[in-house]
């Protein structure tokens, strides 16, 4: 079974890598400037209603929640400003204070690839990924799958080379030829053998907005809002109560494409080490150990015993870069929505008709919270926080916790009228193809698709412009 499911898996990337084309999509200015994948028409027929692409105006999305705690405003703005801070070697470079960059990296910057249409969101419509290729005399290469144009991405292989699974990131790019880094002469991986071997999957960032809340919700909580929708799911063959979970305490983990990671704190944690290469206190160790490109003492975050730091808020200057970037996401604000016009109404009485809202959940609500303001909270994350299987078009191939190769953790919609890329890989900036492409051979999602697709052009633009509106 699990060849088969690979083969069909090569199947796709083949598609992915060698059938594309890169295209301007229409939409807004911003969207103009973006290029994505184009896969031709939707896989059920032509367009009946067309995407009208990110909303213009001033970000919905990058504040603090309505905090009347000082000391918490303070930590918020320090820890934001923690997030932006741009890493180096060893901190030596100007402009780059960080310490602990490489020796392999994806970028040297949180908020470089959470970036748009806020800091902590996710990839702006200029990819950050080209720049820092060759930045401080590093001799990279581009991989094929980056363009500045394209969203910021992280590649994983799907098998080691004996066939065992890997899964793991492989990171872009390496600290060699860097005026910081002497000595260090390792390699980038073999991207182009991974792509023909048809062995390289992709990721975009997912945006931060609001996951205090989310992190905030209690197990039963979740489990009853899926409780809420279970008939409706049933009815349209979704299945309901699927989560991943902690294989330490087995609560339910919700961060991440496919809901691997427990806590901001482990999310930022793992990022820092994994993205940046940046060692810390829940990640201690090196990924990469030739003892060549090793410059620092670990781990290289850490709490501050004496603060280089005068932020005006001791809670940040004391913690780690981690602490303040889990703080960062903790205190933010979610995405603001737009008023409603009677299209957008419309359109959120078509996305309840059609069963959207049998996996994009829309309420949860938060437990008792150590924070002011998050406690028994409401909010509309349009998610259910649980895993689904997308059956084979979006399958990429990769197991992480309980999450097989073909499942997915229900990507929250708040926010996404301003995002510019779709699903986990960043495949399109269409909304109308994002949506189809839920369907497939062995998704939950085709009923729902099926229903989408009989509407009539009216109400597919309505439900585009409710999301647009989000």
């Amino acid at each position: 079974m699990q060849q088969f499911r690979l083969g069909q898996l090569a199947l796709v990337t083949t598609m992915v890598i060698l059938g594309c084309r890169f295209i301007a999509l229409p939409g807004t200015a911003a969207a103009q400037s973006v290029t994505a994948l184009d896969f031709g028409s939707p896989p059920h027929g032509r367009p009946k209603a067309v995407d009208p692409g990110p909303r213009g105006g001033p970000s919905g999305a990058g504040g603090p929640l309505a905090i009347p705690d000082t000391s918490e405003q303070r930590l918020f703005t320090a820890a934001r400003a923690r997030f932006q801070e741009i890493d180096s070697v060893s901190g030596t470079m100007p402009g780059e204070a960080g310490v602990g960059l490489g020796p392999r990296f994806n970028l040297n910057s949180c908020a470089g690839c959470h970036a748009f249409p806020a800091i902590g969101g996710s990839s702006p419509a200029i990819n950050p990924q080209v720049a820092i290729a060759t930045l401080d005399g590093a001799k990279n290469f581009v991989p094929s799958f980056i363009s500045a144009a394209g969203p910021v991405r992280v590649a994983r292989f799907v098998q080691n080379p004996d066939g065992t699974p890997d899964g793991g990131v492989h990171d872009l790019f390496v600290i060699s030829g860097r005026t910081d880094a002497t000595g260090c002469k390792i390699r980038q991986p073999d991207f182009a053998a991974a792509l023909a071997q048809h062995n390289v999957i992709f990721r975009i960032p997912t945006p931060l907005f609001g996951l205090g809340l989310v992190e905030n919700v209690p197990d039963n909580n979740l489990e009853v809002a899926q409780d809420e929708v279970r008939a409706l799911a049933e009815s349209l063959g979704i299945r309901v109560g699927v989560f991943n979970h902690s294989a330490n305490d087995g609560t339910i983990t919700r961060f991440g494409w496919k809901a691997q990671n427990k806590s901001l704190l482990m999310f930022a944690g793992e990022a820092y080490n994994v993205e940046q290469g940046v060692t810390n206190e829940l990640f201690p160790n090196k990924r990469e150990t030739d003892p060549g490109c090793q410059y620092n003492g670990l781990p290289e975050d850490s709490m501050n015993l004496s603060p280089p730091f005068n932020s005006g808020s001791p809670a940040s200057d004391y913690s780690s870069d981690i602490v303040n970037f889990a703080a960062f996401a903790r205190l933010s604000a979610p995405p603001a929505p737009m008023p409603d016009t009677p299209s957008t109404a419309r359109g959120r009485q078509v996305f309840q008709k059609i069963g959207c809202q049998a996996c994009h959940v829309m309420t949860q609500t938060t437990g008792q919270s150590e924070y002011t303001s998050q406690s028994n909270v409401s909010f509309t994350p349009l998610s259910d926080f649980a895993l689904h299987d997308m059956g084979i078009g979006l399958a990429d191939g990769i197991s992480q916790g309980n999450a097989s190769g073909s499942e997915f953790r229900t990507a929250p919609l708040w926010g996404i009228g301003q995002r510019l890329f779709f699903l986990h890989d960043g495949r399109t900036s269409d909304l109308f193809h994002a949506i189809t492409a839920h369907a497939g051979a062995g998704s939950e999602a085709n009923t729902v698709i099926s229903n989408f697709e009989m509407l009539s052009s009216a109400d597919q633009q309505a439900l585009l412009n409710f999301l647009r509106s989000l």
